[in-house]
């Protein structure tokens, strides 16, 4: 995934995951982008942010439109099957939280053209 999320004006829902990973995450990064993939499938789903450090914690925000839109995410068939696999095998532990995002705002260094 190249760059950041690109989300519409607020308001919108964030989806945080937080994680430390074990030792055993052989089939992790394969999960992971399939999930991402899958998730864009899903009516209201706005785009992903996502990063894990060499220590093994990470943390991924999932953008969505509303409510409704992240429950139909939370009972697909195959993102339940990659939970459950994480709990019994890649993640030490995680923390889920759901936001209202009320206000979005950001930066783009203009890169300087050439000449």
């Amino acid at each position: 995934m190249a760059g950041l999320a690109s989300t519409p004006e607020p308001p919108y829902h964030a989806v945080i995951f937080t994680s430390t990973t074990t030792d055993r995450t052989d089939g992790y990064a394969e999960a992971a982008a399939r999930m991402i993939e899958l998730a864009g499938d899903v009516p209201g789903f706005l785009g992903v942010d996502s990063a894990r450090g060499g220590d093994g914690v990470g943390i991924t925000v999932s953008y969505w439109e509303s409510e409704d839109a992240i429950a139909t995410w939370r009972a697909d068939a195959e993102h339940t099957v990659v939970r459950e696999t994480g709990r019994t095998r890649w993640y030490q532990e995680y923390e889920l939280r759901v936001a209202r995002v009320e206000r979005a705002y950001g930066f783009t260094r203009v890169r300087p053209r050439p000449g």
